[in-house]
């Protein structure tokens, strides 16, 4: 089981900083299909409401959004990079920094997790709102990109949720090297009783 275990926490370490990346990752992506086919119906990037297509003003106001998972991507990385720096990832025995970094690094990805899949439904419930039919016309009319997909914000979904997925993996390795340390601590105990 010790092995196993050691395999286990090396594994989900990586997976954790894998997803902070995914994160990062995904932020960089999330805002392309909306430049693409929203950004030229603004008749006056000064006002958001003079546009040729209701509703198009999502590619402004979600700008601040972006911006900010972005930041929250680097952030997680960063989080998740102290789990290597305190070797949480291979260390026999873990410590306190161990236990800050695991503790640190799954508030981290909740938090983040909780703001980010809160703002995307939000505003997936605005570009549903979007006059589909104008912006078609539009695209026909421009040649410019033209989609009905929510592809990006569901997306988000699945990137949240295997971070999410990973966290609850990390606690659980954290219980299972809690249970092996006191199990190698009853073993040596018990030992130094035994005569050679």
């Amino acid at each position: 089981m010790y092995k196993n275990q050691m395999l286990f926490q090396k594994i989900i370490c990586f997976a954790v900083l894998a997803a902070s990346a995914l994160v990062f990752v995904y932020s960089l992506g999330l805002m392309t299909d909306l430049y693409d086919s929203l950004y030229l119906t603004m008749m006056d990037p000064e006002n958001v409401e003079d546009t040729t297509v209701t509703g198009s003003r999502i590619y402004y106001d979600m700008q601040p959004f972006n911006s900010s998972l972005t930041k929250a991507g680097i952030g997680l990385i960063l989080v998740s990079l102290f789990l290597f720096v305190t070797n949480t990832h291979s260390r026999r025995k873990y410590y306190v920094g161990n236990y800050i970094s695991t503790g640190l690094s799954v508030i981290g990805s909740f938090a983040v997790s909780a703001w980010a899949l809160s703002n995307i439904s939000s505003y997936k419930r605005q570009y549903l709102l979007l006059d589909f039919e104008a912006l078609k016309e539009h695209s026909e009319l421009w040649n410019t990109y033209y989609t009905e997909s929510t592809f990006w914000f569901d997306a988000g979904f699945v990137v949240f949720g295997v971070l999410m997925l990973f966290s609850v993996l990390l606690i659980f390795n954290l219980i299972l090297k809690i249970m092996v340390m006191r199990e190698e601590k009853r073993l040596i105990g018990s030992g130094k009783g035994v005569k050679a």
